[in-house]
């Protein structure tokens, strides 16, 4: 029987369900060292992130949050790809924006001494600064502003509305820039003069 054929040694197809367990058993000593593993790629699971945070599976909404913050813990981006990884698999997923949603923010500190700290859809905290930029991204035919900062290993949250509209209340001119103070950094948004004039 040929390989390919022989179920002892054909590829074992990924599951949600097989996937969770080996997520938890590698997560019990801490976070899972997402960075260390490099293990085989072994296809694509029908899990999507949609841009509103929410996550699908078979095209129903995971309603167990506690499920959608394991698998979260063990999102990786690579080749311009979104992963999940155990020390033993590595499995596609489709994400349609930014893996995670920006849902919150606190101050802490005044003017350009102040820290942004975001807080996701999936309970991760960032600070926004030079290691973990803000960027707005404005869409070509509508002009609608996409905000997004930075939350580990080249992954991003997409900034709420609500929280945006706050932070565009906070924001300061500089150097011909509108735009915001975090940790240090200025992260500009749009020219002062379009600002002025919108």
């Amino acid at each position: 029987m040929p390989d390919d054929q022989n179920p002892a040694t054909r590829p074992r197809a990924p599951s949600a369900e097989g996937l969770a367990e080996t997520v938890r058993a590698a997560a019990r000593k801490g976070p899972p060292p997402v960075h260390l593993w490099d293990p085989p790629y072994c296809g694509d699971l029908d899990i999507r992130i949609a841009r509103d945070g929410t996550w699908f599976y078979l095209g129903t909404p995971i309603g167990r949050e506690a499920l959608v913050r394991l698998f979260a813990s063990v999102l990786k981006l690579e080749n311009h790809g979104y992963y999940l990884v155990t020390p033993v698999e590595k499995i596609g997923i489709t994400v349609e924006d930014a893996p995670f949603l920006a849902v919150d923010f606190r101050i802490e500190g005044t003017g350009h001494d102040q820290r942004i700290i975001f807080t996701t859809n999936v309970g991760d905290e960032t600070v926004a600064g030079p290691r973990n930029p803000l960027r707005v991204e404005r869409d070509a035919q509508t002009d609608e502003p996409a905000p997004y900062v930075h939350v580990r290993r080249g992954l991003e949250a997409l900034i709420d509305r609500k929280s945006f509209y706050r932070l565009v209340d906070m924001g300061a001119h500089h150097g011909g820039w509108f735009g915001l103070w975090s940790d240090g950094a200025f992260f500009p948004i749009i020219l002062s003069e379009e600002f002025s004039g919108a």
